[in-house]
């Protein structure tokens, strides 16, 4: 196939961005101790009350084809307060591919101390996956089969995850895909370079709440990521919550390949309304072309519910 020269970056990243992609599968996120449910269903009813989280990050800004993410979720405990529902979607553009996660989330607590609980969640829904129309229509490769099968394909999936929790710590285990998709499987029997659509990530996290004095609390979190063929990520946060209003904390990340730094501050701007930013800066090489990353989190909550039995800080 002979590609245009003005097009080799464009092919190039695409494909660059394919096998990223299918190595690291789900996007992440500075302020994932705030957007849980998207990566653990068993979180689903945790807080107590309606909740409205909606996120957009915008990751290394400057870089064309760089990651651009928005995700939303809402969940709720039922009135048998040990069932949770909820609906999470995350839209993921990178470079030439278009993800979108449609899935529903279930869960079921139990108690398992006078003030531990754990809960038990089911995840199931559907990927969708496109190549940019702009990349489709360019003449050299319109008429090419791979890029044509490899576009529009959608593919179902579940999830499992365990959450068990105090009002002051939580530790939450989870696998939000589980089935592997064959891209092989073409409807041509055309040969793909790529081995699945999604690999299973497995998600670990945990954080605890430390009464440093009567308006400041202390909250340190961890999330560690394992997905197969990819190095695992961990990343370590600390957060200040001064007077139940202001959150201040800084963020690092850390894997074989990439090292960044973050600061978040979040405004409880009334009962029910919260919102976030995050920054984060690569320490790898990228951080010479980018200007960073930035993420806008916007929380909203059915606060003074007669079910709320004591204040929730994850």
């Amino acid at each position: 196939m002979k590609i245009n020269i003005k097009y080799n970056l464009m092919i190039a990243t695409a494909l660059l961005c394919c096998i990223s992609a299918f190595a690291q599968q789900l996007p992440q996120f500075t302020q994932y101790m705030f957007n849980t449910v998207s990566i653990n269903p068993a979180y689903a009813g945790s807080r107590e009350t309606l909740n409205i989280t909606a996120l957009h990050r915008s990751q290394w800004v400057g870089i064309e084809g760089a990651p651009v993410t928005q995700t939303a979720s809402i969940h709720s405990p039922l009135r048998n307060e040990r069932i949770g529902l909820g609906l999470s979607f995350i839209n993921d553009h990178l470079g030439f591919e278009n993800f979108s996660y449609v899935y529903g989330d279930f869960s079921y607590t139990i108690k398992t101390g006078k003030k531990t609980e754990l809960a038990f969640g089911l995840k199931g829904g559907f990927t969708f996956f496109n190549l940019d129309q702009k990349l489709l229509d360019d003449s050299s490769i319109a008429n090419d089969p791979f890029f044509n099968e490899f576009s529009n394909r959608i593919a179902p999936n579940f999830g499992v995850g365990f959450y068990w929790h105090t009002n002051k710590w939580y530790i939450g285990l989870s696998a939000p895909r589980i089935l592997n998709t064959d891209l092989n499987n073409t409807r041509n029997n055309i040969q793909a370079n790529f081995v699945s659509l999604e690999r299973i990530n497995y998600f670990l996290t945990a954080g605890y709440v430390f009464d440093l004095n009567d308006a400041i609390k202390f909250k340190p979190s961890v999330l560690a990521r394992a997905t197969n063929g990819a190095p695992a990520s961990f990343d370590f946060t600390t957060n200040f919550l001064f007077n139940e209003k202001f959150w201040l904390g800084a963020a690092y990340r850390i894997n074989e390949q990439t090292e960044a730094i973050g600061a978040l501050v979040d405004f409880q701007i009334s009962n029910q309304l919260r919102i976030g930013y995050a920054y984060e800066y690569p320490l790898s090489d990228l951080r010479a072309y980018t200007g960073g990353t930035h993420e806008v989190l916007l929380i909203f909550e059915v606060f003074k519910s007669k079910r709320i039995k004591s204040p929730r800080y994850f």
